[in-house]
């Protein structure tokens, strides 16, 4: 693969965090346009990325930032194209959404649901983005998802894995590309029987919030109906550092499975620090010890270097998938950025071209008629095979992908290698699924 260097150009408009005490315009209302919020009215179109540009998921919001900008440049018509090429709809042209350039606004969420609430809002009341897409935190989207529900937007989720997204806090104006916990578990159980036996002992680390929480009773749900045994579940807060005090107990816990429900620098640093305490070096119950990351990223991979070799995990999509969508996707980013696309950047690329899409089979910007354009949406060639968007819960459903720690990786963006693809009828569930229970999408909002 050849790729040129990373260049940022495009229409930006940058938004600042809307800080404490500052007194924000009142929506761009309908009632002074056409019926909902942030109607456009001029040549052009303003979308909001929110992204976390500081803390533990930096990294992750950097490059949902370089696929937003890059889906932005396909939509005006720039570039090759990318996955407009194999997208199964064909009505996006090219020439923006409805006829109208996009351009865009961007956010730092921090990686703190009241930072991802203050520049949503400051994006959508001062400068009119009809639809907020990104995030790195179910935390945060969840926050974000509720604000743009009660203010007639269509929220597009980033990477936001908790069950809670698209279960007891879905929203009718919310949609769910990525995957989620429970898909993770599923797919995973039945490989790591597989790999290490039906008789473990697991001990987790937990990330103190609700993607931790639902991760963690998804997974050990899972692996405790092929026989696996959850000795303790110990929560550990966002953006810690030192692990030493949470990984010393499980040496004398009986356990011979580690299994870190941890995200983005939390990850690296709990699954580098395990290393070092040399628990994959040790024998326990007669059994090789072994660790499990159930949620991976690519470039979590790659901050935990040689750490991650064998280590098992799930991805909701990776760049060496060989469908044309994907191939199309990586080829086009690879060469403006100079480097392969992450998992998250692949979800806020295709939730960016599925709002534009789902606009022009509306006919209109109007929420509503966006809602009801993605509701039961099946659609193909944007990887991971066959995909619907249920209408009972706003999730997608997709393959999902099972992956490795590359054991002799050949470059420096050979970290995982695809262990399996799961099928996506491995992955449903029914809506009102236990894990999932208590929520009501309730009506749309179109927020005139």
């Amino acid at each position: 693969m050849s790729f040129s260097k990373l260049t940022r150009r495009g229409l930006i408009k940058t938004s600042a965090v809307a800080g404490a005490g500052l007194a924000l315009p009142t929506y761009l209302r309908a009632d002074a346009h056409a019926g909902y919020t942030n109607a456009p009215t001029g040549d052009t179109v303003t979308l909001g990325f929110n992204v976390p540009q500081t803390g533990s998921y930096a990294e992750e919001g950097l490059d949902e930032l370089r696929a937003q900008e890059l889906a932005v440049q396909h939509l005006n018509g720039e570039g090759d194209g990318g996955m407009l090429n194999t997208f199964s709809s064909k009505a996006l042209k090219g020439n923006g959404i409805l006829g109208k350039k996009v351009t865009f606004v961007t956010g730092d969420t921090q990686t703190k649901s009241d930072a991802a609430r203050a520049s949503a809002q400051s994006m959508i009341q001062k400068d009119g983005a009809i639809m907020i897409n990104g995030g790195s935190s179910s935390g945060v989207a969840v926050a974000v998802q509720g604000l743009c529900q009660d203010s007639g937007i269509i929220f597009m989720a980033g990477l936001t894995h908790s069950n809670d997204t698209t279960g007891k806090d879905r929203k009718r104006n919310g949609f769910r590309h990525f995957f989620n916990a429970y898909m993770s578990a599923a797919a995973l159980a039945p490989v790591l029987k597989n790999a290490y036996g039906s008789e473990r002992r697991a001990y987790h680390l937990t990330a103190d919030y609700t993607w931790g929480w639902t991760q963690q009773e998804s997974i050990a749900a899972a692996t405790e109906a092929v026989g696996w045994e959850t000795v303790n579940n110990v929560l550990t807060p966002l953006q810690a550092t030192d692990f030493s005090a949470y990984l010393a107990p499980i040496q004398n816990s009986g356990a011979d499975v580690l299994v870190l429900n941890e995200y983005g620098g939390d990850m690296v640093n709990s699954l580098t620090q395990a290393v070092q305490f040399g628990l994959l070096d040790k024998e326990v119950n007669g059994k090789k010890f072994e660790i499990v990351v159930p949620l991976y990223s690519e470039l979590m991979a790659a901050g935990a270097g040689p750490n991650v070799q064998g280590v098992i995990g799930s991805m909701n999509w990776n760049w060496q998938l060989q469908d044309e969508g994907s191939k199309a996707f990586t080829k086009s980013f690879g060469e403006k950025y100079g480097r392969p696309p992450s998992n998250s950047a692949h979800t806020c690329y295709v939730q960016t071209l599925l709002y534009a899409d789902a606009c022009e089979r509306a006919g209109t910007f109007n929420p509503c008629g966006v809602v009801e354009a993605l509701e039961g949406f099946e659609f193909d060639g944007m990887g991971n095979g066959p995909v619907l968007y249920r209408a009972d819960d706003h999730q997608c459903f997709k393959d999902v992908l099972v992956m490795k720690g590359t054991e002799n990786p050949s470059n420096e963006y050979d970290t995982l290698e695809i262990v399996e693809v799961t099928p996506r009828a491995q992955v449903e569930y029914d809506p009102d699924h236990p894990m999932f229970a208590g929520g009501d999408l309730g009506e749309c909002n179109p927020g005139a």
